[in-house]
């Protein structure tokens, strides 16, 4: 009975930790949520999605860091569970947004962002980022490098559907639940709102600036049409890693989960100062 319980007690303890969830109200009102997962007092994830993405579709990467680390999930402004405001889709209050959920948040913070969710990230870096900044992994969009990517100057056509746009994620196949599931979540944003969110009114020259600003660990993870901001980013910024996905599509931590996982944790283990 003794050798029951105590293996009872082992697997309760490394169970994955249930995901709670957090609202806070940004400088401007706005209801913004994330949740959290992992032991209080160990370094923080924050993951950044992307385009009218919800936070949890880094649900591979919470389960495999939540259990030596805090993983925040956000839901930007417009997305997820956050609130739709009707103002703040630019890149100063989505950098602030960021900003302000980082200030709520105890100790060194590692800060990855995603797509559209590179530019915020970079937005709050340019705005004066945090001391608590510990590094920053960024995944699959321009840091305002050369070369400069092919630019779409045509009217607000992401893709001819939501569906299609969100299918267009992943080079590997995905559920149709998951699909519709995720579908439905960025479909919330009202079009003009989520047409504001592609056009940022600032130069490339803007992104660099921010990228090379600080001199923290910074992880860069893309796809072979970003190979040559890669490069130019790993001369002209020390303490930078890159590493190339081939085979994945966009959403490239969900196609391949556990290279892009093992990818983190060693940049964690390497990089990053405890």
């Amino acid at each position: 009975m003794r050798h029951c319980l105590a293996l009872l007690f082992t697997l309760i303890l490394t169970l994955p930790a249930r995901a709670a969830d957090y609202y806070f109200t940004a400088s401007d009102g706005a209801r913004l949520h994330y949740t959290e997962t992992g032991p209080a007092n160990a370094p923080a994830l924050v993951f950044i999605p992307g385009w009218t993405m919800p936070g949890w579709i880094f649900a591979p990467q919470q389960a495999a860091f939540s259990t030596n680390y805090r993983v925040i999930l956000f839901d930007p402004r417009g997305q997820g569970s956050s609130e739709i405001t009707d103002t703040g889709y630019n890149q100063n209050r989505r950098g602030q947004d960021i900003g302000e959920l980082v200030d709520r948040l105890r100790g060194p913070v590692i800060v990855i962002g995603w797509s559209l969710g590179v530019l915020d990230t970079l937005a709050w870096v340019h705005q004066g980022g945090s001391e608590k900044l510990a590094g920053l992994v960024l995944i699959d969009n321009s840091v305002g490098e050369n070369p400069a990517p092919t630019p779409y100057n045509g009217p607000y056509r992401p893709a001819p559907s939501m569906a299609a746009f969100v299918a267009g994620m992943f080079r590997n196949p995905r559920s149709a639940a998951y699909l519709d599931r995720l579908t439905e979540a960025c479909s919330r944003l009202p079009a003009p709102y989520a047409a504001e969110l592609l056009r940022y009114p600032v130069p490339r020259t803007y992104w660099k600036e921010a990228i090379l600003s600080t001199d923290v660990p910074v992880l860069y993870v893309v796809r072979p049409h970003l190979q040559g901001q890669a490069q130019n980013l790993l001369i002209d910024r020390p303490n930078t890693t890159i590493a190339m996905f081939p085979k994945a599509g966009h959403a490239l931590f969900v196609d391949e989960p556990r290279r892009f996982d093992s990818l983190l944790q060693n940049f964690l283990d390497y990089k990053i100062r405890p």
